[in-house]
């Protein structure tokens, strides 16, 4: 039996599936390895995967269900975990028609294929982005999210209640998780995280939006693995009780972040102190869509999942640094 990972040449997907794999999981790995960054990071991302002789890999839209169908029909898919979407909350201002037919359409198409398959389990990717504008901190996964601040939040809240309505109306066990600020190696090139490093690197000022004031829950990628691999460990009963999100289907959601907000601004310092290089600093406005701050209560998740984040932005961000060294290095893969 095999485990069914969307978006496996993507930052969270390729850690999730290397982490699945090296637990002697087989994985079949879906990615459309379209171009809103480079391609040429996620083909490194997916040759360190491919050294894994558990590892097959279809290059599939997974919104085309009939294809997704057949791609997956010879592999047993027992399992699956949904992290193939398009991200990015400024460029859902651009080109909303991507967030509809992956974030949406393909959602739908991974849920129908969960039906076919009579999955197990179902574990899938939603966002912090989903509380929008909500002022009461930390972030719990009971507060009201019907307020989204883009469409990018609209799509992974719409996601959630899709995936509602297939616990509820076929019983499959299904968990979501809002993921906070993930970064780490192999990160995302629109990410702060990178493109503030690769900023300094290139002694380009760094954009501060909001003059470095927001504040987010930056979570190691070492962390989000765990606690991906926790969730998917532990499907919700079909037990009547009510779950984390409010489902008396069998469906939870929980937040996976690190418990501690930290200031853009702060994140600038401790880049600086790990490339031994002093940045340029220009502000800018906030952004349309930005939230001010994100900051996840985790309680549930440590309760259910046993999960807590290790990883302190401090901690963190040397790793992240000593990788971007090596990758603009070797302009290929680092391990």
């Amino acid at each position: 039996m095999a485990v069914l990972v969307t978006g496996a040449a993507g930052f969270i997907g390729h850690a999730v599936a290397a982490a699945l794999l090296q637990r002697g999981e087989a994985v079949v790995g879906i990615d459309e390895m379209n171009g809103y960054y480079p391609v040429v990071l996620k083909q490194a991302r997916l040759d360190r995967l491919q050294r894994f002789p558990r590892f097959s890999f279809y290059h599939q839209d997974f919104s085309d269900f009939a294809a997704l169908q057949r791609r997956c029909a010879s592999h047993g898919i027992e399992r699956i975990v949904h992290l193939g979407a398009q991200a990015g909350v400024r460029h859902s201002l651009e080109n909303p028609a991507a967030y509809v037919r992956s974030n949406m359409a393909g959602h739908v198409s991974v849920l129908e294929l969960a039906r076919a398959v009579d999955a197990v389990h179902m574990v899938y990717a939603s966002s912090s982005s989903v509380y929008g504008g909500n002022a009461q901190l930390p972030f719990a996964v009971g507060d009201p999210v019907s307020q989204p601040l883009s469409l990018y939040a609209a799509s992974k809240r719409s996601c959630e209640l899709m995936s509602e309505s297939y616990a509820h109306l076929f019983r499959l066990p299904m968990t979501g998780l809002r993921f906070f600020t993930v970064y780490g190696p192999w990160g995302r090139p629109d990410m702060a995280v990178w493109k503030f490093t690769e900023a300094l690197f290139e002694g380009r000022p760094l954009p501060l939006y909001a003059g470095g004031r927001l504040r987010r829950d930056f979570t190691f990628i070492d962390d989000i693995v765990v606690g991906v691999l926790a969730a998917l460990d532990r499907a919700p009963a079909d037990d009547g009780r009510e779950k984390p999100g409010g489902s008396r289907s069998p469906h939870a959601i929980y937040n996976l972040g690190n418990h501690r907000p930290e200031l853009v601004s702060d994140l600038v310092l401790a880049i600086e102190a790990a490339a031994g290089l002093v940045a340029q600093r220009e502000t800018l406005p906030m952004q349309p869509g930005d939230a001010e701050a994100t900051y996840a209560d985790i309680a549930l998740t440590t309760r259910d999942l046993g999960w807590l984040p290790q990883t302190a932005l401090a901690q963190g961000i040397p790793q992240f640094v000593n990788w971007y060294r090596q990758w603009l290095a070797n302009g290929a893969a680092a391990d």
